[in-house]
């Protein structure tokens, strides 16, 4: 018995006791979150048609997939806590992995995780309303841009939320690992129900699609016109399909990684463009884009609920609101659960603060980098709202989509020898396609919304005096 226990355990000190299946459910559970129940409405407001809707929804399901099947190569090669930092620091040095993985730490994982939550909380607050400061006490700012006392009692949920999941992860990562089973699999069938309800009961109509192709009355609230307006609504389809990734952060503790972690990521990343296309299908079948132009134009409105509301009533508003809530509640906890470990890893290299690589002696998780992460967690929720938290991670997150497909050429070079369990589908052509594609659309972001993709980038390159001191200590 002694052996079989020791041989769950990592190098790293960490369990390895998660299968296939859970790896499957990770992937599907850091995806469907927030964005499939809030984007359509805004992309709609961007777009003005259906048929361009679901084209977004296609085109971002398309990339996702390009940019999945890149990373199975890799993830295939490659199996160690950390996952995309691993891969980095083989690819191009532990300056750009460091980079990668403190802009996890300061607004990819951290801001995902906190803006998870925070649509948890809303959706308790359209059933149960949370309470508010006063008016004077919430209209408190800071340089104009961030309300950190507005919507306080959903934030004081948000950031309970964190601690309440942040504490599960403490206690271990096979509680972990349940809580996320048992949430995606309620969350996937409560998504099923609704697009059977939409398609039987909802007394909606095919017609409601239309416009097929570009409205020929739109006005686009963009300098680049429909390209523009097409790459506005994209962040918000990369919203949804965000996450993806996540999977190769535990290449510790899942079993066969090497195998498993690819298998997951084909397997999961298609189901859920699968959900994605029929779910933005029923709401539009429901409800005409320009009913939902005017949803996306009111405040602390979510489509799901308006949709279900339509042609359930009240009981189909809490119905898909208690969704909502199971939804982002597995999806705050598979993030908390994957992104904990890239600060693991980079305290092992001595790039982080060292208590982050402690192993907890019973529970055999990576408890300091849980803690650090909640608490910052916290901090990035009372900065700002759901939109301006999502808007930069999906910038920050493509400068490193990209960088990470085009290490699939320099891994083919640096460990060209090395056995690929998986190679990446359409080399080169289709790898260098969602490169290209990543750069097009930061490059668009920086021109249609400067002040998120600069918020971004200062919190990027905000690691560079951290590296700077932590590889000068690491030296000493």
């Amino acid at each position: 018995m002694k052996d079989n226990k020791a041989s769950e355990v990592h190098s790293s000190g960490l369990l390895t006791r998660l299968g296939l299946l859970t790896a499957i459910l990770i992937v599907v559970s850091s995806m469907i979150g927030s964005g499939i129940f809030k984007k359509a409405a805004p992309m709609a407001a961007d777009l003005q048609s259906g048929g361009l809707l679901l084209a977004c929804w296609i085109i971002a399901g398309i990339i996702t997939l390009i940019g999945a099947v890149t990373n199975a190569e890799i993830a295939g090669l490659i199996a160690a806590p950390g996952g995309q930092y691993v891969y980095f620091k083989e690819m191009y040095g532990k300056a750009f992995a460091f980079i990668y993985g403190w802009s996890c730490f300061s607004v990819i994982q951290s801001a995902s995780i906190a803006s998870i939550a925070y649509v948890f909380a809303e959706s308790v607050n359209a059933v149960l309303p949370l309470p508010h400061l006063s008016a004077s006490a919430e209209s408190i700012n800071l340089l104009g841009i961030f309300y950190p006392f507005a919507s306080f009692g959903v934030k004081s949920l948000t950031i309970a939320t964190i601690i309440f999941l942040t504490t599960a992860n403490y206690l271990g990562v096979i509680f972990g690992g349940y809580i996320n089973n048992f949430f995606t699999s309620l969350k996937i069938l409560g998504i099923i129900l609704i697009i059977i309800l939409g398609l039987t009961v909802s007394g909606g109509s095919v017609d409601n699609v239309a416009p097929l192709g570009v409205n020929p009355s739109a006005q686009y609230g963009t300098s680049l016109g429909l390209f523009g307006a097409m790459f506005a609504a994209m962040l918000g389809a990369f919203w949804a399909y965000d996450g993806w990734n996540n999977i190769g952060y535990l290449g510790g503790e899942i079993k066969n990684p090497k195998r498993n972690i690819p298998l997951a990521l084909f397997t999961g990343v298609g189901l859920v463009i699968t959900i994605y296309l029929l779910t933005n299908f029923v709401f539009l079948y429901v409800m005409p884009v320009n009913e939902i132009i005017e949803i996306a134009n009111k405040d602390n409105t979510i489509i799901a609920v308006e949709v279900m509301r339509k042609f359930l009533g009240y009981g189909g508003a809490f119905f898909i609101s208690l969704l909502i809530m199971i939804s982002t509640f597995g999806t705050t906890n598979g993030t908390i659960l994957a992104s904990s470990r890239i600060y693991f890893a980079m305290s092992r290299d001595k790039l982080f603060f060292r208590s982050a690589g402690n192993v907890h002696p019973t529970f055999k998780t990576p408890y300091t980098s849980l803690i650090i992460q909640g608490v910052w967690a916290s901090i990035l929720v009372l900065s700002g709202t759901f939109d301006q938290l999502t808007d930069m991670v999906i910038f920050a997150s493509f400068i490193f989509y990209g960088a990470g497909a085009f290490g699939v050429f320099v891994l083919r070079s640096k460990m060209k020898d090395h056995h690929r369990p998986f190679k990446a589908i359409g080399y080169p052509v289709l790898p260098l396609i969602f490169v290209l594609f990543c750069i097009t659309l930061v490059v668009v972001t920086i021109i249609q919304n400067p002040r998120d993709a600069g918020f971004g980038l200062i919190l990027v390159l905000s690691g560079i005096p951290f590296y700077l001191y932590w590889n000068r200590t690491k030296k000493i």
